[in-house]
């Protein structure tokens, strides 16, 4: 699509080749990787047959990667600019079942805020990334509700599974465990809207959505420090 939009193209083969190398050196050294933000179709198929293979890889995708694809680019709007890029729509409906079969351990909010004087530009001059924090959640039931995934397994996708690839003690709910934890009503509305964003960058493809998913507090270490009436 980016040669069709006389646009510099970022190819599929840029993913693979190096997810090629990696596997490489995974395979020699037995060393764990973490993949990060798989963009295509070949590269879950890859991540796929090694893991199959028994190779110590994890990996995950950007949220806006499970619901956008080279089509909502548009006429080259800028809040629809990435990194890696949306890609075909065979892409992110194998990005959505890769996540759903668990080729693709995690969903991560690629949370890139850009500014205003970045994002109103011609597409090809704009910085790429967009604001996610505020969005993962919503996204992330939504994009749940349209594949049918339960809702403990989606969430496990942003909470248990991540803190298990980093190694470190979070995302359960347990006797004695860290109180880190996001109280939220799935069924609240609201709409994706600049003054309902905390980030500083406001831009993002889904502004005028109307999403479910309300955080209502927020803790960290067992103290509130986010509350939403």
């Amino acid at each position: 699509v980016a040669t069709r939009l006389g646009l510099p193209a970022i190819p599929v083969i840029a993913e693979t080749v190096a997810l090629a190398t990696i596997l490489v050196v995974v395979r020699a050294t037995g060393v764990p990787v973490h993949l990060c933000r798989l963009s295509s179709a070949d590269g879950v198929a890859m991540v796929r047959a090694a893991k199959a293979e028994g190779l110590p890889v994890t990996a995950d995708v950007g949220i806006h990667h499970l619901h956008l694809c080279d089509v909502d680019i548009g006429w080259f709007d800028p809040l629809a600019n990435f990194m890696p890029p949306l890609r075909a729509t065979r892409d992110r409906d194998a990005l959505r079942a890769g996540v759903g079969d668990g080729t693709i351990d995690a969903i991560c909010s690629d949370h890139a805020p850009v500014d205003d004087d970045a994002k109103q530009v011609p597409f090809a001059e704009a910085d790429p990334g967009a604001t996610g924090l505020e969005l993962l959640l919503p996204l992330t039931l939504k994009w749940a509700a349209e594949a049918r995934v339960p809702l403990v397994r989606a969430l496990a996708r942003v909470t248990s599974l991540p803190a298990a690839i980093l190694g470190v003690d979070a995302g359960t709910i347990q006797v004695g465990a860290q109180a880190d934890i996001v109280v939220f009503d799935p069924r609240g509305p609201w709409r994706v809207e600049r003054g309902a964003l905390a980030s500083q960058g406001k831009n993002t493809p889904f502004l005028g959505l109307e999403v479910e998913g309300r955080v209502r507090a927020t803790l960290v270490g067992g103290a509130v420090v986010h509350e939403n009436a």
